[in-house]
């Protein structure tokens, strides 16, 4: 393959194709070997200059779907939490459980009174002697990046709720912390700004190896907007209803009939359920 095809990003930024980041986003959502020389060898033949990822991931997002929608439905993570909105919300509760699942006591949507003002926190997480106070961003467009404007904020809502805290009876040898949550990325500057401050932060691929995409891959804590068999006012329906998670529709299958799914699209949708959420 020719190297010198450029590609235009997201961000605007123009890089060189990379055939290898394709295999292994596709080999991350465990496509077989076969299925992936396949979408290599048809999306090498398609692409030109000046192509934007957008186009690619389209493009392989659908020979996927025809060849394994399970594997297409774990290609499609990070589009999938941009299909949580418009509302933060569901971020915020995906956020909550994913915290849970890794062994804190969490309240999602909490008043807590700071030392001079009341705060309106995304999630309260507890654990051991870990306590944190987490700001969820969530944005609909993987364009947009947090700055530093959004841990400077942060942290200072963040100092003015720990002055309360170290108040509290027993909190004494607890260790408070701050953090951020976003489905998108952080510019360099936030992140250089959070790591001076002890601010916690979490993006779609921060820390390296433990973001959001390794987390919930470990976890198997997939949305239920990933899902390729149900229609967008179907997730909207679930979503209304407080359902973030394919586990969560998984073990309550009566609302599939309850947002009117006819018994023929509910056994393909129970597949793709069971096959998302096992080993976990």
């Amino acid at each position: 393959m020719d190297s010198s095809i450029n590609i235009i990003k997201h961000s605007g930024d123009i890089v060189p194709f990379n055939v290898d980041k394709l295999k292994d986003s596709l080999r991350r959502a465990q496509a077989s070997e076969e299925i992936i020389q396949q979408i290599v060898a048809q999306i090498e033949s398609a692409i030109y200059n000046g192509i934007t990822t957008k186009k690619i991931y389209q493009m392989a997002f659908k020979m996927l779907k025809g060849k394994s929608r399970v594997s297409a439905s774990k290609y499609k993570l990070k589009k999938a939490l941009m299909e949580l909105g418009p509302s933060g919300f569901p971020f915020e509760k995906l956020v909550g459980k994913l915290l849970a699942h890794e062994g804190f006591e969490t309240k999602v949507g909490v008043i807590v009174q700071g030392n001079c003002v009341q705060h309106e926190v995304d999630v309260i997480a507890q654990k051991d002697n870990y306590h944190y106070m987490i700001e969820c961003k969530y944005h609909s467009d993987q364009g947009r990046f947090c700055n530093v404007k959004i841990p400077l904020y942060i942290h200072s809502r963040f100092l003015d709720v720990e002055k309360q805290w170290e108040h509290q009876k027993g909190h004494e040898a607890k260790l408070h912390k701050g953090g951020v949550y976003t489905n998108t990325r952080f510019t360099t500057d936030a992140i250089q700004y959070s790591k001076c401050v002890g601010l916690l932060l979490t993006s779609w691929d921060y820390p390296m190896g433990n973001g959001l995409k390794d987390r919930i891959d470990k976890s198997g804590f997939h949305p239920l907007t990933a899902l390729t068999t149900i229609t967008k006012s179907e997730k909207t329906k679930l979503l209304d209803k407080g359902i973030v998670l394919c586990k969560e529709l998984s073990e309550t299958p009566s609302l599939l009939n309850e947002i009117g799914i006819d018994k023929s699209r509910q056994k393909k949708i129970l597949e793709d359920l069971e096959a998302l959420c096992k080993n976990h």
